[in-house]
């Protein structure tokens, strides 16, 4: 319950953070944290539940306010992970861009990166 309740503080703060700041100074917050060691996949599944999980409860938490909650609080342990950033590739004229968060070869939050094209990976 503890740790849910982390998760919840760590997304809203998360949320607020990208709408008073940009991605790039809430990026170099979280990039500050020493984090070096390889996670387990039982770090990553708790991550993982615990992020979606809190999201819920938090209006506008999108693709990318889930990825850095997640890479916080990965970070937090000593865990290195990375925010994969892509756009939907398609014929639509509306561009549609993605955040996942990756953690060796896996990926711990935003899905299958199938139909997107990759930009770039923000990590540690």
């Amino acid at each position: 319950m503890l740790f849910l309740a982390r998760c919840l503080a760590v997304v809203g703060l998360v949320r607020l953070g990208l709408t008073l700041s940009s991605y790039n100074r809430m990026r170099a917050l979280v990039t500050r944290l020493e984090a070096r060691n390889v996670a387990g996949i039982a770090d990553l599944r708790r991550v993982a539940w615990g992020v979606a999980a809190a999201a819920r409860f938090v209006p506008g938490a999108s693709c990318l306010t889930q990825a850095l909650a997640g890479q916080y609080l990965l970070a937090r342990q000593g865990n290195a992970s990375k925010i994969r950033i892509g756009i939907e590739r398609g014929t639509s004229a509306e561009l549609k861009a993605h955040a996942w968060l990756v953690s060796g070869d896996h990926i711990v939050l935003g899905g299958s990166v199938n139909g997107f094209t990759h930009l770039v990976d923000h990590g540690q």
